[in-house]
């Protein structure tokens, strides 16, 4: 057999072994659907929007609902990639012009978009009367929500530190470039000194080979154990592919369009690896309690950190 198909069912049976050694953990733990995810990264183009479609797509097709924050602009955002237009987002919301219920897409079955673009600056000048409505109203919206993934923004303002510090878990997105490796060391590096984030899960994305993505973790983690007190989870890893690119085009989910690809099947394992990994940093009302853990970590003076 040829040394990169063995080395390739190697990685696909260690994090497939990684996920069932964790179900009987989990099986034994209250409401194992009910996360909060960030993903993020330290470059553009980087492919977490791309991760969080098709995260949600295999979610949703456990029958999980799934709520998708979307901290990206158009024309390039979670919106569009389900093909949807969005005339309203949370900042409709918060001064109250639309209802919260008004402002969310349903992207597919189990599937709801809200656009945040806008809005999460401002909730740290939101007065007490302000939070508590908007606590009550989201508390209200995600009563039939498991999951929330929130794909943050990566150019100009971004509430990526709020955001993930409001999270249960952050999946930090890499490739083998020397941009992204220093880009996600820095978002490290500052949640986990200046924050006291200790726990984080690490995809792999764009590699060519699977003898590629095994060496950029193992790198990138030996650089930043070696300088940083933190925890690093591989949640797995996707070679570049075309069909990628085409399921964007036409506003689908690679695991929709192209469901028996080795690219789906990245995915797939992406979202067990995710969601059967224990969750450390838990919090007490999980997705219900999101919205008043993000209002006050909006309150950070580094409100508005960038990469």
């Amino acid at each position: 057999m040829p040394f990169a198909r063995l080395l390739e069912q190697e990685m696909t049976k260690f994090l497939y072994d990684q996920a069932e050694g964790l179900r009987g953990l989990m099986s034994r733990q209250i409401n194992l659907g009910s996360r909060v995810i960030t993903l993020a990264g330290g470059v553009k183009g980087i492919g977490k929007t791309t991760l969080a479609v098709n995260m949600a797509a295999v979610l949703a097709e456990k029958g999980k609902r799934v709520l998708l924050i979307d901290e990206n602009p158009c024309p390039n955002n979670i919106g569009a990639r389900f093909g949807l237009k969005t005339r309203f987002d949370f900042l409709h919301a918060i001064n109250q012009d639309r209802r919260l219920d008004q402002v969310v897409l349903q992207g597919a079955e189990n599937i709801f978009v809200l656009s945040a673009f806008r809005g999460i600056a401002a909730l740290s000048s939101l007065s007490a009367l302000e939070q508590n409505r908007l606590v009550t109203n989201f508390s209200q919206l995600t009563e039939s929500i498991d999951v929330i993934l929130i794909d943050t923004a990566m150019a100009g303002e971004t509430q990526v530190l709020p955001l993930s510090l409001a999270s249960e878990q952050v999946l930090i997105v890499i490739s083998g470039s020397a941009a992204s490796l220093t880009g996600a060391y820095a978002l490290i590096k500052m949640m986990s000194q200046e924050y006291a984030k200790q726990n984080f899960m690490i995809f792999i994305n764009k590699v060519d080979t699977i003898q590629s993505a095994y060496a950029v973790f193992e790198n990138f983690s030996n650089v930043v154990q070696q300088y940083l007190s933190v925890s690093l989870e591989l949640a797995g890893y996707a070679q570049s592919d075309q069909r990628i690119n085409q399921a964007n085009r036409m506003c689908q989910p690679v695991i929709n369009l192209f469901s028996s690809s080795q690219t789906a099947n990245y995915f797939r394992q992406l979202a067990d690896n995710v969601m059967f990994s224990p969750c450390v940093e838990q919090y007490k009302g999980e997705v219900h309690g999101f919205m008043q853990r993000l209002i006050h970590t909006c309150h950070l003076s580094m409100a508005n950190f960038t990469v």
